[in-house]
């Protein structure tokens, strides 16, 4: 029985997707649940498993064509058993360049250069990543970087390894093509200066009583739930809490009409080698401190790992950025539409501040809202900073829902 392969279900926000790869032929074999193809979307690359045991019996769409929600990439034969393969034909000149073939690359690559579905890519489709240009942290290739590969590239396009290197005082130059995601990245940045009446407030917080805390706490914390106790889950149990309060920070623009939503998903932002997303924590405000904790390392685990899917990446009402871990100390954040606000956490510093009179070292971070002003006052926003700032000076008032 012939069965349809068809494109998954996009949501409203993704028009469509471009086929990156196929990790099938026509006449080859295939089993249930064996990733048939990769298909990259503005922000994430999706793989499209087979739905039954059988052969591939044609393919609907090349590498690099676009195609949309419930299109049929290929037709699959259910239980049929593919023909043995012919011996493949070798290529031009290949006689002289060497009498066997040379092992895949990937079975030569240390651990953890190549995520495991990097290296399902690199063995499937036989790609050397020394071809590939890098653009992981520490040199390392990513997946996107060998999905762009074989979408653009080709082995022999690549710059050879002995390429001549530039003479002194050479001023190279190199073209490189935006991926989908960094490209909907800046659409969606200019989107958001354009469309929106932005302003930002600033404040400070003294984080002293939330720093003694998980010095008191952070030790059994993370014997009884197996994750550490960070700063992030104050900074989103705090802005729930805030949000309860001033709803009109969690609203959203939708023509002429403001939504109240009477929940808060907070999108809380990552930085990966491709680009910074926006993962959501579904109903925050029913989670807890280790709840939170939890999703927020799953969800930094994934998207460096290229393992988010859509629907991790969609709806949110708030967003929190944390510049800090890169050692921020002030920043305004741009809004992510159609959110109406953003909080912008920077690095903690040792300052000077008075309390009580007399001047001490504490524990200080500037923090920002950026929103807007089309539906938020400035009040609204200030007043907003305001709680946020009480609830992590004085803890203990989240607990008590003050």
């Amino acid at each position: 029985m012939s069965i349809e392969v068809k494109v998954p279900v996009l949501p409203e926000s993704v028009s469509d997707a471009t086929i990156a790869s196929w990790h099938k032929q026509p006449g080859e074999a295939v089993k249930r649940d064996e990733n048939l193809v990769d298909l990259e979307t503005d922000k994430v690359v999706l793989e499209v498993p087979a739905p039954a045991d059988g052969v591939l019996k044609e393919i609907k769409f090349a590498t690099g064509a676009t195609v949309t929600s419930q299109q049929v990439l290929a037709i699959l034969e259910e239980g049929a058993v593919a023909a043995a393969p012919a011996a493949p034909k070798a290529p031009a000149g290949a006689a002289s360049a060497a009498p066997t073939a040379a092992p895949s690359p990937a079975t030569a690559a240390k651990p953890g250069d190549l995520s495991p579905a990097g290296q399902r890519i690199v063995a499937e489709n036989n790609i050397d990543p020394a071809q590939v240009a890098a653009t992981g942290r520490d040199g390392r290739v990513t997946k996107e970087d060998l999905v762009n590969f074989m979408r653009t590239g080709s082995p022999a396009a690549a710059a050879p390894a002995t390429a001549v290197k530039p003479t002194p005082g050479a001023r190279p130059e190199e073209r490189v093509p935006m991926t989908r995601m960094r490209a909907k990245i800046a659409e969606r940045l200019m989107q958001s200066k354009n469309s929106i009446a932005m302003l930002t407030s600033f404040n400070e917080i003294n984080l002293a009583k939330v720093a003694a805390m998980r010095k008191e706490l952070g030790e059994q914390f993370e014997k009884a739930n197996g994750i550490k106790l960070g700063y992030m889950s104050f900074f989103v149990k705090a802005a729930c809490e805030a949000l309860k309060r001033h709803p009109i920070v969690n609203a959203s623009v939708d023509g002429n009409d403001v939504i109240y939503h009477g929940y808060q998903d907070i999108s809380v932002a990552v930085s990966t080698d491709k680009g910074l997303v926006t993962p959501v924590l579904r109903d925050a405000q029913d989670m807890g401190f280790a709840q939170i904790e939890k999703a927020i390392a799953d969800f930094a685990q994934r998207a460096r790992k290229g393992g988010l899917t859509l629907d991790d990446l969609q709806g949110g009402t708030f967003t929190i950025t944390n510049g800090g871990t890169f050692g921020s100390l002030f920043s305004t954040p741009i809004v992510n539409p159609p959110q109406s606000a953003i909080l912008g956490m920077h690095t903690i510093k040792e300052r000077a501040v008075v309390e009580n009179g007399q001047v001490v070292a504490a524990p200080m971070m500037y923090v920002a809202i950026s929103y807007d002003h089309r539906i938020i006052d400035g009040k609204d926003a200030v007043l907003f900073l305001v709680d946020i700032k009480n609830q992590l000076e004085n803890p203990t008032r989240m607990l008590l829902g003050m």
